[in-house]
């Protein structure tokens, strides 16, 4: 059985090709079996909201459809200073997205056998 896998995106728009290899992984990592958390923080923390994970970057799966692959079998996160930030509330975000900060973050990371990545 694959160890947990907790990937944090911490962009969007402003470097596409990084946050979609971050949301690839998520996505791949959960279709292998892995007990996946996707966290969303900085500009990543758009991919959340509905109708705002359209970044389209040349032979990658859309983000949207990869955000949605890792709702339907794991676990999305925006980080809270990031929604506050950008004035994303529970209201804003997709069903299922929770936002929660950084003590939810270190408890899951530090959880044993767990793997962090950062995109």
């Amino acid at each position: 059985m694959p160890r947990p896998l907790v990937v944090k995106v911490t962009c969007g728009a402003d470097d596409p090709e990084r946050a979609n290899q971050g949301l690839t992984v998520a996505a791949t990592a959960l279709s292998a079996g892995a007990d996946v958390s996707l966290w969303l923080t900085g500009e990543g923390a758009w991919f959340g909201v509905p109708g705002r994970a359209d970044v389209a970057l040349p032979q990658a799966a859309p983000a949207a459809d990869l955000v949605a692959a890792v709702l339907a079998g794991g676990r999305v996160t925006v980080c809270t200073q990031c929604a506050a930030r950008r004035e994303i509330t529970e209201d804003d975000v997709l069903a299922g997205v929770r936002i929660a900060g950084a003590a939810a973050y270190i408890e899951e990371v530090l959880a044993p056998d767990v793997q962090a990545l950062v995109y």
